[in-house]
């Protein structure tokens, strides 16, 4: 059995043999501890996605296979525009920094979200992150942007429709709803992550997460580290997943 020692010595021991396929993260509280701080929200953000980088790595280093994490949700452009204009000035400084690194660092790069919406500069790194990455076999991060789970479902609705009018008469299944998901091809995720003491999904992965296990902490995402993903990830493993079967 493959164990790897937590930092945090009253965690136990992390079995690398049993390890979540895919973790989903939603990464909340960066205005929060911002304000805790008496700094402008813009700078919990760019603390944010250093924590980002930080989990990630650690995710590729255990053997995790995917993390999704919600970067921009469908609903976050009601936030002042500084605020909105800081995030997406971060993301794009965050790809160009992933372009330079992906042959070294062999990360998978896939975005879930309607793009179409963001300025032509950040379209433009967001294809070509994808299109670099497709070759890596590595861990894959599906960063959602502009991403909401209920207009995925319609989206995928559409897409379906779609295709039977133009002559698929097969019967909808679950399985074939799932190909029209930005996910298609991707397991659920088998742990779903929420810091900063927030108790709901807010509209992330709704359909991917019918039988995730979820993981709730009061840690602010800043301040969310390798030890807290390990503390997350122990504490899955202790859990029985039973998929609605009596075992």
């Amino acid at each position: 059995m493959g164990l790897f020692k937590s930092s945090d010595k009253t965690a136990g021991r992390l079995d690398t043999d049993r390890l979540p396929r895919h973790i989903a993260i939603i990464m909340d509280g960066n205005g929060r501890w911002a304000k805790k701080r008496g700094l402008p929200r813009t700078a919990g953000h760019a603390v944010g996605a250093e924590t980002f980088r930080k989990v990630a790595t650690h995710c590729k280093e255990l053997g995790v296979e995917y993390l999704t994490v919600y970067a921009f949700s469908t609903e976050n452009w009601k936030r002042p525009k500084d605020e909105v204009d800081a995030i997406m000035g971060i993301l794009e400084t965050y790809l160009h920094e992933a372009i330079e690194t992906m042959e070294r660092d062999r990360v998978k790069m896939k975005f879930f979200g309607d793009v179409s919406v963001l300025s032509p500069a950040l379209r433009e790194l967001i294809a070509e992150t994808e299109r670099i990455s497709d070759t890596f076999d590595g861990v894959q991060v599906n960063m959602c942007v502009n991403y909401g789970g209920r207009s995925e479902i319609i989206r995928a609705a559409e897409c379906w429709a779609r295709d039977r009018e133009a002559g698929d008469t097969g019967e909808l299944t679950e399985e074939k709803f799932e190909r029209y998901l930005y996910s298609a091809g991707i397991p659920d995720p088998d742990l779903i992550i929420r810091p900063s003491g927030e108790y709901r999904l807010s509209n992330f992965l709704m359909w991917q997460s019918a039988y995730s296990e979820f993981y709730f902490t009061d840690v602010l995402w800043p301040d969310f580290n390798e030890r807290e993903l390990d503390r997350a990830i122990i504490e899955y493993q202790r859990r029985d997943r039973r998929y609605g079967m009596i075992r």
